[in-house]
């Protein structure tokens, strides 16, 4: 993506739990990459370094390790302050509600004025907040706040009416397309599929996913069950792990019965090559019972695969059902196994399906014009502009300031919204 330098490139901190492999932090480690000469960055981090934490460490972005202890542990807020103040930064910029309470904080104890920026993703189910953390939301920490953004309307609305942030609006996540091509051709579809081990022409499914509770594999071992019975040739594909494992292949067990259906789920374990996988494979599955905006969902789209998903959360923003792929009930595994097997049995609907899904990535969820919605909502908190060349951009984000607070201990009101 080509950005043009801002004369002075804003100084942003970015608030996370830990800069382990997960969308939040993938997102954050991608706008500090290509918005370089835009702003000049550093991570806080209050649990952990992470491995994404190390690689811009070593890349030479400022990674600082706050070391919170488990609890409320105030002295985060202190150290963030105090870093904050010496590094002068103009805007943190804070991913999941936790990072952005310390950041809140850390601006009071601070008496600051740097903006802070609260970002949601991923919420809880079921989602329910105390009385007490809506209290101080109202009469604190939303003041504290100048921009309030999630990455789809979903979670965009439980942060308005849940946690009491009124004026939240939607930034959604996006996809690098560079990395995720075209299927190409038939022969091109078959190369791949020898490169991966797999069945020139048997039909496969896949499921992307960590192996978690919230993800629900159980539901997905029950449908294809059923799918199994009316395709017997067709493969599920499971990549990913995690503390599910287990229970997994102990419902792989139960409901094999006297059949071979273990024979026909393959476990493919945390892969590096996921976008060829999904160019490989027939179709997607996510069988998730709570979900925000899921990357590998719009990766799947985006590689021209029909996806099969719970309607929960932000997927239903994604897919629409019957255009790119099928919208189910959560933990209705008879309503997932009758799609599925409809798109494991119909090749022309797959390709229809996944030809119109990779079209709405490339309309409304490509990472280059995300990111360059970031770039014009830190230029916005402290009021500074792109250089002439680009002042006929459309810059779709604005932050207002009632003036004369911009220090936390005057509680002020700073609204933001679209234009």
């Amino acid at each position: 993506m080509r950005t043009s330098k801002v004369a002075t490139p804003v100084r942003v901190g970015f608030v996370m739990h830990k800069m382990q492999v997960a969308g939040a932090e993938v997102l954050v480690k991608q706008i500090i990459e290509r918005l370089s000469g835009n702003i000049d960055a550093t991570v806080y981090c209050l649990d952990g370094l992470g491995e994404l934490g190390q690689q811009l460490r070593d890349a030479g972005t400022p990674v600082v390790v706050l070391d919170r202890k488990p609890g409320l542990d105030l002295s985060v807020a202190k150290r963030l302050a105090s870093d904050v103040k010496s590094r002068r930064i103009e805007v943190l910029h804070a991913h999941q509600y936790t990072p952005f309470f310390y950041s809140a904080l850390s601006k009071i104890r601070g008496r600051s004025g740097v903006k802070v920026i609260f970002t949601e993703h991923g919420r809880h189910y079921p989602d329910v907040v105390s009385k007490k953390r809506r209290f101080a939301n109202r009469y604190l920490l939303q003041h504290c706040c100048t921009a309030a953004t999630a990455c789809c309307d979903f979670s965009t609305r439980a942060v308005q009416d849940i946690e009491g942030f009124p004026s939240t609006f939607t930034l959604r996540n996006g996809v690098d397309l560079c990395g995720l091509p075209p299927r190409g051709t038939d022969d091109a579809q078959m190369d791949l599929r020898r490169q991966l081990g797999l069945d020139l022409y048997r039909p496969y499914a896949a499921c992307v996913a960590r192996f978690h509770p919230v993800k629900d594999h159980s539901t997905l071992i029950r449908a294809w069950a059923r799918v199994h019975q009316q395709v017997p040739n067709a493969k599920l594909l499971l990549v990913g792990d995690g503390p599910e494992r287990q229970n997994i292949e102990s419902a792989i067990q139960t409901h094999a019965g006297s059949s071979d259906l273990a024979s026909s789920i393959e476990f493919w374990g945390i892969r590096s090559d996921v976008a060829s996988i999904l160019r490989a494979v027939d179709c997607f599955t996510l069988t998730s019972v709570s979900e925000a905006a899921s990357l590998t969902l719009l990766e799947a789209m985006a590689s021209q695969c029909p996806a099969v998903v719970t309607d929960v959360g932000g997927n239903g923003e994604h897919v629409r059902d019957e255009v790119e792929g099928f919208l189910v009930p959560r933990a209705d595994d008879s309503a997932l196994a009758t799609r599925l097997t409809q798109l494991l049995s119909d090749k022309s609907l797959c390709i229809e399906m996944g030809t119109a899904a990779r079209q709405r990535v490339i309309a409304d969820f490509e990472l280059s014009d995300i990111i360059a919605k970031y770039r014009d909502l830190y230029l916005d908190c402290v009021n500074r502009s792109l250089p002439a060349s680009e002042s006929n951009t459309t810059r779709p984000l604005q932050v207002s300031h009632h003036a004369g607070h911009d220090n936390a201990s005057s509680s002020p009101t700073c609204m933001v919204g679209t234009e």
